[in-house]
């Protein structure tokens, strides 16, 4: 029997390079052209005249899109982990370039011009990230939980945010550390660490809108959250907060008691988290600060930021249950819908195909996320497993804000709808992850 079950597996291996996924390809290759034909819709006005030629770039995009996706078959998707160090640092180093010499585009230089083309190396480094995630995780994996680890890790990650981070380009930062505590935690990196960040993560984003709130959609001001907005009493809390955590870590140290351990690192907590939403408010722009306004109560600015967020909700809405027919969109045509190609595209999608249209994209999607994780899971080392794990994720990251920001259950961000929304930077970056993950499939036998 083993012999008989060693012959099977033996057929099962030499066999696997041939096992192609059609079904996760034929997803990915439908909401590409589905892409393609919405863009040449945002490109057409109200009389019916094309005046945009961006679905041509797109046609462009995909095609070497498709070319790299084939391309990226042929090596073990192993390499990618003996290169994942000159990988990372290439795209550390286009950062710094970008930074430097880049294209301003829409107040961020986050833009290189290659060929004609432009190119945003913020969207290349999620993939780069993923890789030397993986790769650190796969070689620490002995360490995996010790807090050296997960601070090399964290490293790794906030080295290119904050390059990003300096362009400015908020958006883009989002998905960052979500990836890195998604990935982390699949590897198995100390969970209370984890914890620590994901709450450090939201009670920033509370503290900092809690001014914004006060000002703008309750217009008079609370005696109480003035520690949230004065930077004296920013500082002086934080520094207060810091000093009894510390404390109560010494008396950790000679009660061992647990209840010092909680009490301490509340306190730290909550006193990094307050001084970063300071910080948080102090780099961001007027424009994204009023994102987050308009994304609570679009209707205090209706002419400016808000106007997005109502009109794709019209969009949306007025496409029903069948839609109003390609071509026949009247947001889009008669250009009330900004962003209409990129950040809104599903909104297009929604009013011209309605329901239906709405529920294909997501159908794909599904295949795309769910055929990905059960191909991560077979694969034949912790190393695919990981990458496989982090290009999902990144996916459904992108798919939830930014059709989230279309129904406005999301702040706008700037994420793009990944092979739907025009864009090569941000479609060469999905289609190299899904290559990632068929180059897995057809690998997942262990030689």
């Amino acid at each position: 029997m083993i012999g008989e079950n060693d012959g099977l597996l033996n057929r099962q291996r030499s066999g696997s390079i041939f096992e192609f996924d059609f079904l996760t390809f034929l997803s990915m290759l439908s909401l590409m052209c589905i892409g393609g034909l919405f863009i040449y819709s945002s490109g057409v006005n109200a009389e019916g005249q094309l005046i945009s030629r961006e679905y041509v770039l797109q046609i462009v995009w995909i095609a070497t899109a498709l070319i790299l996706y084939f391309l990226l078959q042929l090596p073990h998707y192993n390499t990618m982990q003996k290169l994942s160090i000159q990988i990372y640092v290439a795209l550390l180093l286009l950062l710094i370039v970008t930074l430097l010499f880049g294209r301003t585009v829409k107040g961020a230089r986050s833009w290189l011009g290659l060929f004609g083309f432009g190119i945003q190396p913020s969207e290349f480094m999620k993939i780069g990230l993923i890789i030397a995630l993986a790769s650190f995780f796969q070689h620490r994996k002995n360490e995996i939980g010790s807090m050296g680890t997960f601070l090399l890790a964290l490293s790794l990650t906030l080295l290119p945010m904050g390059l990003i981070l300096l362009q400015p380009d908020m958006g883009t930062t989002l998905v960052y550390i979500p990836l890195f505590i998604v990935i982390g935690f699949i590897a198995g990196v100390n969970r209370r660490a984890l914890l620590l960040l994901l709450l450090f993560v939201l009670f920033t984003v509370f503290f900092a809108v809690i001014p914004v709130w006060e000002n703008y959609i309750l217009q008079q001001e609370i005696r109480f959250l003035e520690i949230f907005r004065r930077s004296n009493l920013v500082f002086f809390t934080s520094a207060t907060l810091g000093f009894v955590g510390l404390i109560a870590f010494l008396g950790y140290r000679f009660a061992k008691s647990r209840f010092f351990l909680y009490f301490g690192s509340t306190g730290l907590l909550l006193s990094l988290s307050l001084l970063s939403s300071y910080l948080f408010r102090v780099i961001l722009k007027d424009y994204q600060i009023m994102r987050l306004i308009v994304f609570i109560k679009p209707e205090v600015d209706p002419q400016g930021s808000g106007w997005h967020i109502i009109q794709s909700l019209t969009a949306v809405g007025s496409g029903g249950f069948w839609g109003k027919g390609f071509l026949e969109g009247t947001q889009s045509h008669y250009q009330f819908l900004p962003e209409q190609s990129t950040d809104f595209i599903f909104s297009i999608i929604a009013e011209e195909w309605g329901f239906i249209g709405s529920f294909v994209i997501l159908s794909l999607f599904a295949v795309i996320l769910i055929r990905g994780l059960i191909i991560s899971l077979h694969s034949g080392d912790d190393f695919g497993v990981l990458i496989g794990a982090g290009v999902v994720f990144m996916i459904f990251f992108h798919l939830v804000i930014n059709i989230g920001m279309a129904i406005g259950i999301m702040p706008i961000t700037g994420i793009p709808l990944f092979f739907l929304s025009y864009g090569g930077s941000s479609l060469w970056t999905a289609t190299i992850g899904l290559a990632l993950i068929q180059n897995i499939h057809l690998r997942r036998y262990k030689y």
